[in-house]
């Protein structure tokens, strides 16, 4: 098969004018290069078609950027080496030092208590937040199933109907455990074991669960359609030698020297994972999964509300790219910081208007249900669900199952709401489906 490599000019004999250019250009070049780093942080294909200085070649353009990207002053080295044991690095990229500022002031905490004052809606948004990562994320590995049965599925706890909607199950267990228990725990082997084998139950031969993938597996990062080969991880015995010194990584163990921000290292172990490909499957998964454990382990509960993976599955190829680039030029980290960066700052935009609207219809139509028509919390959310899934239903069992409550208050519950007429019944066989009616759409 076809393994893709970047093509990019040869600039080694370029360097040289690259004095001249910033002598002759020193008040345009400068601007000129800098429209290659923001809003973007461009590679050579897209470079080559920025405007520059009519007596400048794309090529010594592009030989003028490398070299102010590629200064020592400029770049910082990480402890990710690839396999010839260089160190993978990367730049400060304009307005990256704002950006991490309102990650600190308002995914530290504060976000969600500038319009989320009620913990249990505080708790509803977290527990979308997780569900619409395990989706995305599952969707974005090959989980061939729509949203909104994704959705139903894990709301109602069906048993997965096919290896889709296995995955997601698996993603939105993991991502639970991360929230509910492995946040304030260590990073071990252990851990990514038992994380692996929650992420792939019933998707892989047993044999392949919380293993090592090994040098006879032969694995290959390729598109599914084509065949081309985009990444070849390094050998078994890399991997084994780097595995350790990741595990040291993120338990910030070892002395970096200096500073670096709790997102941008999240964003590092993400690619780190991925670079390696420790397992046979589901490393993009896992990749993602650590970067979730790392923030909320540092602080930065609020991420549990952003669906990250759902965002980035509206741009799988700059996702993929963003890998390629990182790996196949100059070992420059950039491109995959600067597109997660991208992402989360859309995912953070996303969510706030989502979470401003859905609050403030939230609190109007919570209004009008408790104080008109006295229904509880199990009774607004379920109306809210039916509303939302017009040819969905519940029952008794199922009702009673989601809530944690015993069929007699389920039963309680519905016979209630059909009594005011917001559901509507019939018996066909031993069920007995309840639907929204029409009277539903009052609250909302």
């Amino acid at each position: 098969m076809e393994v893709y490599r970047l093509q990019k000019p040869d600039i080694g004999d370029l360097y040289g004018r690259v004095w001249d250019i910033l002598q002759k250009h020193q008040n345009e070049v400068r601007e000129y290069a800098g429209r290659a780093q923001s809003p973007r942080y461009l590679f050579w294909d897209k470079v080559r078609y920025l405007a520059r200085p009519d007596d400048v070649t794309a090529e010594e353009f592009w030989a003028f950027i490398k070299t102010l990207r590629n200064s020592p002053f400029q770049r910082t080295s990480t402890l990710i080496c690839d396999e010839k044991g260089d160190p993978f690095s990367w730049l400060r990229l304009p307005g990256m030092e704002e950006f991490l500022h309102v990650i600190d002031m308002e995914l530290g905490g504060t976000l969600a208590s500038i319009f989320i004052d009620d913990p249990t809606v505080r708790r509803r948004f977290i527990s979308r937040g997780i569900m619409e990562e395990a989706i995305a994320s599952s969707q974005l590995e090959g989980a061939n199933t729509t949203r909104k049965a994704a959705k139903r599925m894990l709301s109602e706890k069906h048993k997965p109907a096919n290896r889709s909607e296995q995955m997601i199950l698996n993603n939105y267990c993991a991502m639970l455990e991360v929230e509910e228990s492995l946040k304030s725990q260590p990073m071990t082997m252990t851990m990514l074991m038992d994380l692996h084998r929650i992420l792939t139950e019933n998707t892989l031969p047993p044999a392949d669960i919380g293993r090592l993938r090994t040098n006879s597996d032969d694995i290959a990062v390729a598109d599914a359609s084509t065949g081309v080969i985009y990444h070849i991880p390094p050998s078994e015995e890399f991997l084994r030698q780097e595995l350790p010194r990741l595990i040291q990584y993120a338990n910030d163990e070892i002395d970096e020297r200096q500073f670096i921000h709790p997102v941008i290292k999240a964003i590092f172990l993400h690619f780190w994972i991925g670079y390696l490909h420790p397992f046979v499957d589901g490393n993009g998964r896992l990749a993602r999964i650590l970067f979730y454990w790392y923030v909320i382990k540092k602080g930065y509960w609020a991420f549990a509300y952003l669906p990250i993976s759902r965002v980035i599955k509206a741009s799988p190829a700059q996702y993929r790219d963003a890998y390629i680039y990182s790996e196949q030029d100059d070992n420059d980290l950039t491109y995959f910081l600067d597109y997660n960066i991208r992402k989360l700052a859309q995912a953070k935009r996303v969510f706030v208007a989502y979470a401003k609207r859905k609050t403030e219809e939230n609190r109007r139509m919570t209004r009008l249900a408790r104080e008109e028509y006295g229904l509880n919390d199990r009774q607004i959310q379920l109306l809210r669900h039916l509303h939302k899934n017009p040819d969905a239903a519940t029952s008794i069992r199922t009702h009673a199952r989601v809530y944690g409550i015993s069929q007699v208050t389920a039963r309680k519950d519905l016979e209630g709401l059909e009594e005011i007429g917001f559901l509507t019944s019939k018996k066909i066989g031993r069920d007995r489906p309840f639907r929204a009616t029409e009277k539903t759409a009052e609250l909302f």
